[in-house]
This record gives C-alpha cells, structure tokens and sequence, in this order.
C-alpha cells in the first residue's frame, strides 16, 4: 500500500506543457499528520533514510542531486530546508542563497552565477531562489535588466521571455544527461496566511529583523507575481526536472510533502555501495592480516 503523502505528491507534480492555475492549485490541504508531534517524528524518520540515501548517492558518485526552491516571501522555504536536510552529513551538502547579482555577476549571462553553485556528482545541492529569479522578479520588475547590460536587439526580441524559458530547459536537459537530477519547489502559500505571517514577524521582536518593507511592494504586484509563477512553471516543468507546487498554508504538510519527494527522487536512482572486485577483496585480506597481526 502506497503512504498516503506519495499518493499526494502525483497531483502536486506540475505536468510538463499544461498551462498552470495558481488559484486552482491550494494553498492548504488535509493534514498528512495527526498531531504536531507526529509531524516532527516523520520528518525526522525521513532525516533519518535520507541520511543513509545520502551516504549511497556519495558513494556511488554518478549522480548529484540539485533542489531549487521557490517562493513568495514567508512561504516557509528556510524552514522547509532546515527541516527536511536536519539529518544529512553537511559534508554532502550545500545550500546557496541568490539575491541581488554583484557588479561581476552583471557582466555574465544570467545562468553563469548560478552554475558555478551546482552540486558535484555525490553530493546534493539546494538552491534558495534561483536562476528562476530571471524569470519571476525581473518579469515583474523588467527595469532590472537595464542592469544587465543585455545587446539592445536581445531586448528587443517579442519572444524575449520564451527565450529566456528555452535557455533554462536546455541548461537542465543538459545537467540531466549528465547525471544531476532537479527537483523544483514553488511554496504556493495564499495572500492571507502571508499577511498573517508578516504581521507576526512585526509582533515578534525576535523575527522583527525578518520583516523588510519590500515585502509590501511585493505583495502590492501579487496578482503579477502569480502570472510569473503560472508561465514559468508551464513553461519549465519537464520529466527530468519538474516542478512540484506545494501547499505551504500549512509548513508541517509543506515540509513533509518536500521530504517525500526528495526521499523518492534518490530511491528511484537505485544508488549501490560501489562493490568490491577479486583485488580489492585480496588487498583488504592483506590489511586484515597486518592488522589482526600486530601486537597489542
């Protein structure tokens, strides 16, 4: 019998080619836990076997796994990561944060900064925001790209964001056949439990420092913002390295649904310990002999 959040994670997975709906998609559904406490215990039961897929994926050393996350703000994603990564070797392990691009940055194309972060073969990779920033902010905000000292007849092109959207395909295709695997979030929270949660982060003195008025302007182009989401993810969500939207009105559901797949993505690269050959097998019979012979 499947475990019910695996059931779940099918209709969360954004189907390649479909145009998407945010305001069909929820922002909240059934718990997938019966009490808080239990909630905790799964994650850290799935900590726990993603520790040891972990330590497979770096012994086996063909594959790297890359996890880019997305969001509105306070839709939850550093708790998600902090949550959901608790139990793996930090030696495996890196989570990179992209804001605004440095002077250098600008004079690359707008992969370059993202591509030197990627995850070695082994080891796994976490993106908080992304390449995808290209798409999502710089839509909204499209005077950024003057910044980006972009050829005028780049500018220019009516198939400027399509181009943009071929440019990241091409790029994960290429990383897929190379062995990394992408696994894309959207955080999808509603307008008002973000309000709510921006309210709490001004009536908290202790998460005041978390609050910046730019979360106001944001929110003020909600609608703009979910229009960048609803084309990007359309446009961007494919076999080898989909988009899952996940309900983050509720951060335990969020965070145990984001477990599961990860949990699931390593399963099914069927990861092997590498297995010793006839030399090897000789060489460590050598060493057992030193070592069983020395004296104590």
């Amino acid at each position: 019998m499947k475990d019910p959040i695996e059931v779940e994670l099918a209709s969360l997975r954004a189907k390649p080619g479909r145009r998407v709906r945010l305001e069909r998609c929820p922002t909240r559904t059934a718990p997938l836990y019966a009490s808080k406490k239990d909630a905790k215990e799964r994650l850290e039961s799935g900590a726990h076997e993603l520790a040891k897929l972990q330590e497979r994926l770096y012994a086996h050393n063909r594959y790297a796994l890359l996890l880019i996350f997305q969001a509105m703000d306070s839709a939850g994603k550093d708790g998600a990561i902090r949550h959901v990564m608790s139990g793996v070797n930090p030696q495996g392990c890196q989570v990179f944060s992209f804001k605004h691009p440095s002077a250098e940055e600008l004079d690359h194309d707008f992969l370059w900064r993202t591509q030197r972060a990627l995850p070695e073969r082994g080891r796994i990779g976490i993106f908080n925001r992304s390449y995808y920033e290209e798409v999502l902010i710089v839509r909204v905000q499209p005077q950024i790209l003057r910044a980006q000292n972009l050829p005028e007849s780049t500018l220019r092109s009516k198939r400027f964001w399509e181009e943009r959207y071929r440019s990241i395909v091409d790029s994960e295709e290429h990383l897929a056949r190379n062995g990394t695997r992408i696994v894309k979030f959207f955080l999808h929270i509603s307008r008002e439990e973000q309000r709510q949660r921006l309210l709490a982060r001004i009536d908290d003195p202790e998460k005041n420092w978390k609050f910046s008025g730019a979360d106001l302007e944001q929110r003020r182009a909600w609608d703009d913002y979910m229009d960048a989401y609803e084309r990007c993810i359309a446009a961007t969500s494919t076999a080898s390295a989909p988009w899952y939207i996940i309900p983050a009105d509720d951060k335990w559901n969020a965070r145990l649904s984001i477990s599961s797949v990860v949990r699931q993505t390593l399963r099914e690269l069927e990861l092997d310990f590498p297995r010793a050959g006839a030399e090897r097998l000789a060489e460590l019979a050598e060493y057992r002999r030193q070592l069983e012979s020395e004296s104590i």
